[in-house]
């Protein structure tokens, strides 16, 4: 196998496909989102302290076993013990539920990007009605950016259990972004190495351009100033520390298993302490730039409808008490409305209820993660900008890069070991294989492009990975270190690499980094038991927003099944290989 094992061109490719893989929409529209929750710049602290005790030590152990095992996930942990090779099925399933809804984000930027060509752009204004003398009721309910996505885009049903038919238009694009992934897996490390180097650099050209811009954008300092005020009390909230520890760990795109299979890639002697280091410096570089970026686009948003409401006010008593043009400003409005409230308090009731109440603070406080960032609040502040559709074809492109990055890394999660079993590769071709896996998991995608697919989306995003993850990872770090010997682990590697283990990661493995994973598992099991019935986010057309529903049983059934699945390879496997060994055994005892 390791004579006729593919490798990569040079590190450099290497390292780059792990940061394209790494660094992906997590970056962008989930780390601002924990930095506004968690007190800003003081969320910085315990990030770097969880990069440093979790991140960088559990990288570089899946790199490193990756390169010294020179397999996939499943023959990797196979090789530490037969035991264990319900590991790397559990990783590889992991992936598959991860490809199935994960590329359904690329192919709604992919629809946002046909739609920014347009000008005006389509969610810029609400649609006139059917008799065409005014617009439509849940678009001005809501706003033309929520109306655009839960009504143009997703046609989304008013529950789950009213599945809808499949939308012809997001189906298309999720099939052009299928054919995307296969052309740029067919060939494996030929085909994944040269693509690696566009989708891990061109976003960071993208991000530049947008921090010129949103530095440029009024309102911008306010962002910018909201992130970097530390507030120290947040040091003292657990959920803090919790929300470090997991955004470091499925930033990374740990227990996936596609970090093995680019490190089996590698040349023995890799130098892979290095480039761990690296792209986890790298990654959470990213993280911390992105934000700089969206804060300032939160600033310019957040100051706008902050203007737009103070306006709003101004006209609305200007009007009602006959006040001179220019008179009421920004600057004197609460003056004016104490004493508009005295000198007229019967007048000044009738109006008071139409009266808003303006806050900056409040606006910029106001926290959107998820598809809720990428595709409401930023297409909000991108059609207040000069030139929209420039900005939005930017946006939406780069969404698309690092989309498809980490769609290489998910996709190689699962070819890697399907190639490396002789079973398989032995009848199909590695063109064939690829295809088929593509195929299936559009196929299977087909479900999230449906009236209710979003609400199954959120299914697979909230459900599918999360406490899979933290028991796989940390298998295979106990498994590591106590199964295989970290002795013996640390004497094979010296002799591959020529370098000793320090004993920071040796610290780090046998001990630190299992105790945090047992901590998040423990806190997430909690989390779910005391939350009781699980609900989900509904949108309601008739208010124009969303509303809080319980899931039905059917759905439960399924969140039951995505947890289970992969969580019970593990123990089913080491079951199925102690089963095996005691036939075998049956088999060759001598007869009496």
């Amino acid at each position: 196998m390791e004579k006729t094992r593919p490798l990569w061109t040079t590190p450099l490719q290497f390292v780059f496909a792990c940061i394209s893989y790494a660094v992906g929409l997590g970056n962008v529209w989930r780390f601002p989102y924990l930095c506004q929750m968690y007190g800003g710049g003081s969320f910085l602290v315990p990030y770097v302290v969880m990069l440093v005790v979790e991140g960088m030590p559990l990288l570089y152990l899946e790199l490193a076993v990756g390169q010294h095992m020179r397999q996939g996930s499943i023959g990797a942990w196979r090789t530490v013990s037969p035991y264990l090779s319900g590991v790397g099925v559990a990783s590889v399933l992991v992936s598959f539920f991860l490809c199935t809804y994960y590329n359904v984000i690329n192919a709604w930027a992919f629809w946002y990007l046909f739609h920014s060509f347009q000008d005006p752009l389509p969610w810029s204004v609400c649609p006139l009605n059917g008799n065409r003398t005014g617009y439509v009721e849940e678009c001005e309910k809501a706003s033309s950016t929520q109306y655009f996505w839960y009504r143009k885009t997703l046609n989304i049903s008013p529950s789950i259990q009213e599945s809808g038919a499949v939308q012809w238009e997001p189906a298309l694009c999720l099939v052009l972004a299928w054919l995307v992934v296969y052309l740029c897996v067919l060939r494996g490390t030929a085909s994944t190495g040269k693509v690696v180097y566009f989708t891990a650099l061109l976003p960071y050209c993208v991000l530049i351009i947008y921090l010129v811009r949103g530095l440029t954008l009024h309102g911008a300092t306010n962002g910018l100033a909201y992130m970097f005020t530390p507030k120290m009390e947040q040091l003292a909230n657990p959920k803090a520390w919790i929300n470090a520890a997991t955004q470091i760990f499925f930033s990374l795109g740990l227990g996936f298993g596609s970090l093995i299979a680019f490190a089996s890639y590698n040349e023995p002697s890799n130098n892979c302490q290095k480039h761990a280091i690296i792209v986890s410096i790298i990654n959470s570089s990213t993280s911390i730039f992105a934000s700089i970026v969206t804060f300032s686009i939160y600033g310019f948003k957040a100051t706008f409808n902050y203007e737009s409401c103070l306006n709003k006010v101004i006209l609305l008593l200007t009007n009602s008490f006959d006040l001179e043009d220019g008179f009421l400003t920004a600057n004197n409005l609460e003056q004016v409305k104490d004493y508009l409230a005295s000198a007229y308090p019967s007048k000044y009731s009738e109006v008071f209820p139409q009266i808003r109440n303006c806050s900056l603070e409040s606006e910029l406080e106001t926290a959107v993660q998820g598809t809720g960032l990428a595709f409401i609040v930023y297409t909000e502040a991108i059609k207040n900008m000069e030139v929209s559709q420039l900005w939005s074809v930017l946006y939406f492109f780069m969404l698309l890069l690092l989309g498809v990055g980490s769609m290489l890394g998910n996709t190689a999660a699962i070819l890697t070991p399907l190639m490396d079993s002789k079973l398989i590769s032995s009848y199909l071709p590695k063109e064939a294989i690829s295809g088929l896996v593509c195929l299936t998991n559009c196929a299977i995608g087909m479900v999230f492009t449906m009236e209710a697919g979003s609400y199954w989306f959120d299914i697979f995003n909230d459900y599918a990975a999360t406490l899979s993850l933290l028991l796989i990872v940390l298998v295979e770090t106990v498994a590591l270190c106590y199964v295989y010997g970290l002795s013996r682990f640390e004497s094979e590697f010296k002799a591959m690499t020529g370098r000793a283990l320090n004993w920071y990661w040796k610290v780090m493995w046998g001990g630190v980094s299992p105790l945090l994973i047992i901590s998040l598992f423990i806190f997430y099991l909690s989390d779910y038991i005391i939350t009781g019935t699980l609900q989900y986010q509904a949108w309601d057309a008739a208010q124009g927003q969303l509303v809080t529903k319980d899931y039905p049983p059917q759905a439960l059934a399924v969140i039951g099944l995505l947890v289970a699945t992969s969580t019970m390879c593990i123990p089913l496997g080491a079951l199925g290989t102690l089963i095996t060994r005691c036939l075998r055994r049956g088999d060759t005892a001598p007869v009496a």
